[in-house]
């Protein structure tokens, strides 16, 4: 249970966490003893911690500490709503009163105002809740339900809708027509040798050395081209077309097979 003072949001007084529940009778307590003594209390400028503290009870102050940081987002989120609904000509006046950020409150606001109170779901986090603010409203409950019975933390839910949207994706792909080589076996043990030596996957070995290589290619009949047609011009004849090119077309021909998956048998 978190027991905190009003004087602590102000920052003058102390909160206390309690650690156990407070669930045995008060008794009296020995004249002169600290009524906070064996409490986690919480300052402006840290915490106070008690001197043979128990593992389980550090621990249950870890998650009570956690629980507020993360109810923190959605309070000072719904304040700022409230104030720009309420008070729209002084609600900046506040925040300057309050030393807030108000690009930190605006994020805060937004995931807010896209999840009404009754929809918030209280075993995830806020962080949890903003992945999805983006979404449409039945995007939003389909995935809220599946982290919440799957136990999901915001990075695995990050992953799923990351995982989700590139399948979306590859099924609006039009299936590519794929070509098959025949490569002797001992010249892929010496490509796979090479792969490994660079450190690279295999099949990403051959399609960046095979990319260089028509890059380069490439290149050079464009240098070539160019003196050609240079020398052309300077002799005042019309520059030949390249061998299997068209008249009236310049540099502008795509290899045979270009767009076309080839899959070589590794």
């Amino acid at each position: 249970m978190m027991a905190m003072q009003a004087g602590d949001i102000e920052g003058s007084g102390i909160g206390q966490i309690r650690t156990a529940p407070d669930l045995a009778p008060r008794q009296r307590r020995p004249m002169g003893e600290d009524p906070r003594r064996g409490q986690v209390l919480t300052t402006k400028v840290g915490l106070q911690m008690p001197a043979g503290m128990s593992f389980d009870d550090w621990e249950k102050a870890g998650r009570q500490l956690s629980g507020i940081v993360d109810s923190s987002s959605w309070w000072l989120g719904d304040w700022l709503v409230y104030g720009k609904d309420h008070y729209t000509d002084r609600y900046q006046r506040g925040i300057r009163a309050a030393g807030l950020q108000y690009q930190t409150l605006r994020n805060y606001a937004w995931v807010s105002r896209r999840f009404d109170f009754s929809r918030r779901r209280g075993a995830l986090s806020f962080q949890h809740h903003a992945e999805l603010a983006s979404l449409p409203h039945d995007e939003q409950e389909s995935w809220l339900d599946r982290a919440e019975q799957r136990k999901w933390t915001t990075k695995q839910l990050r992953s799923a809708i990351r995982a989700a949207r590139e399948d979306e994706a590859q099924v609006r792909l039009p299936a590519e027509p794929t070509r098959r080589l025949e490569v002797p076996g001992s010249r892929l043990q010496w490509w796979h040798k090479a792969a490994e030596q660079a450190g690279v996957d295999f099949e990403r070995w051959v399609l960046v050395t095979l990319d260089s290589a028509a890059k380069q290619a490439l290149a050079e009949l464009e240098r070539l081209e160019e003196l050609e047609h240079r020398d052309a011009a300077a002799e005042g004849a019309p520059p030949r077309a390249a061998e299997g090119e068209p008249e009236g077309i310049k540099g502008s021909w795509t290899p045979a097979g270009a767009g076309q998956r080839l899959a070589i048998e590794a």
